[in-house]
C-alpha cells in the first residue's frame, strides 16, 4: 500500500509537471538559495564520521546536481566508505546512488518537489552496502516562514524499499520523516534538523538530529559543519560529525 501511494503521488507530480507554476526570474526560492538549490549545477563534497557500539562508519561522499529543462534536476552520489566493527576494518566503495527530481510547484515563498532515486547494489566490500537495490521516493515541502526570507523550513518525506539485490541479505524497508529549519544571517547560516526514521526490517526507530553552521566563502562557494546524535530504540549509530563544501558551477 505504501509503494502504491508513493507511485500515485510521483504520477501526479509528472502530470503537474507541463503546468509547473515556476517563476523563470526568480532569484531566490525555497529550493533556489544559499543552502539549498535545485536549478544551479552543484557539486557536493562531504565527509560523515559516525560512532557506533561497535566501531566506527567514515563515509566520504562525492555528489553532484545538475539541472536539467525548467524544473527538473539529476543527482548521483559517489560514497568512499571505511567501516570498523569489533576491530575489523573495510574500506572501498559504497553503493552508488542517482536519482531525478522535479518541482512542480514554486514561487517566492513555498514551494514542492519529488525525486526518484535508486541505490545500486555497488560497494566492493559486502560490509560497506546494503546488497540490495533501493527505490527511494520522496517529497519535499519548503517554506520561507517570515517576511524577509531569513526563515527556511523544508520538510521531506521518503521511503526506502529494496526490489533486487543478493537474496542472502536482508530486505530493506524504512520510512523516514524530516524537519529543518535554517536561519540565514549575512553569508551565513545555522541550521537544526530532526528525522524520524522507522526501520521495518528491526522493527524499531532510528531517529537523529543534527545542529549545522554555513558560511558562504565566495559567492558560488560555501561550507558548513555539522554534529550529530542518533536516539530510537533501533538506533544505528551514537554520535556523528559531518563538515562539506557546497561549489556551485
Amino acid at each position: 500500500m505504501k509503494n502504491i501511494t508513493f507511485i500515485i503521488l510521483f504520477a501526479a507530480a509528472f502530470s503537474l509537471s507541463a503546468n509547473a507554476q515556476i517563476v523563470e526570474e526568480l532569484q531566490e526560492t525555497p529550493f533556489s538559495n544559499d543552502r539549498i538549490n535545485y536549478f544551479k549545477r552543484t557539486f557536493v563534497a562531504f565527509n560523515e564520521y559516525l560512532d557506533t557500539e561497535n566501531g566506527y562508519i567514515n563515509t566520504t561522499d562525492m555528489r553532484v546536481i545538475l539541472p536539467f529543462g525548467k524544473t527538473w534536476n539529476f543527482r548521483a552520489d559517489l560514497p568512499l566508505v571505511s567501516k570498523s566493527t569489533n576491530g575489523e576494518t573495510a574500506t572501498g566503495l559504497g553503493d552508488v546512488s542517482f536519482g531525478v527530481a522535479n518541482t512542480p510547484y514554486l514561487n517566492e515563498k513555498r514551494g514542492v518537489a519529488f525525486r526518484v532515486r535508486i541505490i545500486s547494489d555497488s560497494s566492493t566490500d559486502h560490509n560497506l552496502g546494503s546488497g540490495k537495490w533501493i527505490a527511494v521516493p520522496s517529497i519535499f515541502y519548503g517554506q520561507y516562514l517570515d517576511a524577509d526570507n531569513k526563515y527556511l523550513w523544508l520538510s521531506i518525506l521518503e521511503n526506502f524499499s529494496s526490489f533486487a539485490g543478493s537474496d542472502n541479505r536482508k530486505h530493506v524497508e524504512t520510512t523516514c520523516y524530516e524537519n529543518l529549519i535554517v536561519r540565514y544571517f549575512g553569508k551565513n547560516w545555522i541550521g537544526a534538523d530532526v528525522t524520524f526514521r522507522y526501520n521495518g526490517t528491526v522493527k524499531g526507530y532510528q531517529n537523529n538530529a543534527y545542529l549545522e553552521y554555513g558560511r558562504k566563502i565566495t559567492p558560488n562557494n560555501m561550507a558548513y559543519i555539522h554534529p550529530s546524535i542518533a536516539f530510537g530504540d533501533k538506533k544505528s549509530y551514537n554520535y556523528g560529525l559531518e563538515a562539506g563544501v557546497l561549489i556551485l558551477f
